[in-house]
């Protein structure tokens, strides 16, 4: 989160790697408790408490949150407990050519911490390519900001293809996150940048819902191109005029599973229809310090067991 600033042949998953025994893995991440700033200050919770939370609420794995939160190096893999590493951020610039070349380095700090993530039954991590998007856009999420010219797309597709790339060369597939308050928001702009690259989608039912769209149907119509699922509810009501993201997430837009305006059965549905095998990662994005933990934690044993009831 930002706020500031189908199964093919052979036996492999829609996430790039051997399907699971355990099928459909579950994981969900630490934004889901507010944790998402690099600064320890910012962080509600140590990341060993996270973990036990997430492994009694019967989740097999969790994204990587800020790189050192979960460890890195050895100390990861200890740090993890048995869960499995699902994918982590890494935040690029790919409207600005020479932004992009400086947050490379990022790129590349995400991947190392991924090729120290112990080996398990699971699909491995996957990066989640994100954009910063635009104040403008920041200022109005949900398609209300102009967004890349023309002309732009070339070039900001380029980059993104170069990052995915980058990725492969050192063995991860990659996905690229839409996200409200960016330059890839709507549904126009995703199906945009799939038309000039060949990057698996991270596919967000929240943010997707909150720009307008229907992620049931998304995900049949892009099913060829689904690397990675992220669930997450949304409340559109919560999306006011003149909200900026920050303020739109502290109005609690994300909701736990079955209080928003997701059809979570119609999601699970099209799950099944195209044949998803890889990692869906629960988020319930908020801020750090809005909730009491022991209510954050409530709600992500809820939302696991929501989609237990519908075969997950």
């Amino acid at each position: 989160m930002r706020v500031t600033g189908g199964a093919d042949d052979g036996g492999r998953s829609a996430a790039g790697g051997p399907v699971s025994d355990a099928g459909r893995p579950v994981a969900n991440a630490p934004v889901s408790f507010g944790v998402f700033e690099p600064a320890p200050a910012a962080r509600p919770l140590a990341a060993a408490e996270l973990v036990r939370v997430l492994t009694e609420a019967g989740y097999d794995g969790i994204d990587l949150g800020p790189i050192g939160y979960l460890g890195t190096g050895p100390g990861l893999a200890a740090r993890l407990g048995g869960l499995g590493l699902a994918g982590g951020w890494a935040d690029l610039r790919y409207a600005d050519a020479e932004g992009f070349r400086q947050d490379v380095p990022a790129l590349e700090a995400v991947l190392d911490v991924f090729a120290a993530a112990p080996p398990g039954p699971w699909p491995p991590p996957r990066p989640t390519l994100g954009c910063p998007g635009s104040r403008e856009r920041f200022a109005r999420p949900g398609g209300g900001a102009p967004g890349l010219a023309a002309a732009e797309w070339p070039g900001y597709a380029a980059r993104v293809q170069e990052a995915a790339d980058r990725c492969r060369e050192r063995g991860f597939e990659p996905a690229f996150h839409h996200h409200l308050g960016t330059y890839v928001e709507t549904s126009a702009e995703i199906e945009r940048l799939l038309e000039l690259t060949d990057v698996p989608l991270c596919l967000d039912t929240g943010h997707l819902l909150l720009a307008g769209a229907d992620p049931a149907a998304a995900l049949r119509d892009w099913a060829d191109r689904i690397g990675h699922v992220h669930i997450k509810d949304g409340d559109p009501a919560r999306l006011t005029p003149g909200a900026d993201l920050h303020e739109v997430v502290g109005a609690g837009a994300f909701t736990p599973l079955g209080r928003g305006a997701l059809d979570l059965p119609g999601v699970v549905s099209a799950l099944d229809a195209i044949g998803y095998r890889g990692w869906i990662v629960v988020e319930q994005d908020t801020l750090p310090g809005l909730h009491p933990v022991r209510r954050i934690a409530a709600d992500q044993a809820a939302n696991r067991e929501k989609l237990r009831e519908l075969g997950i």
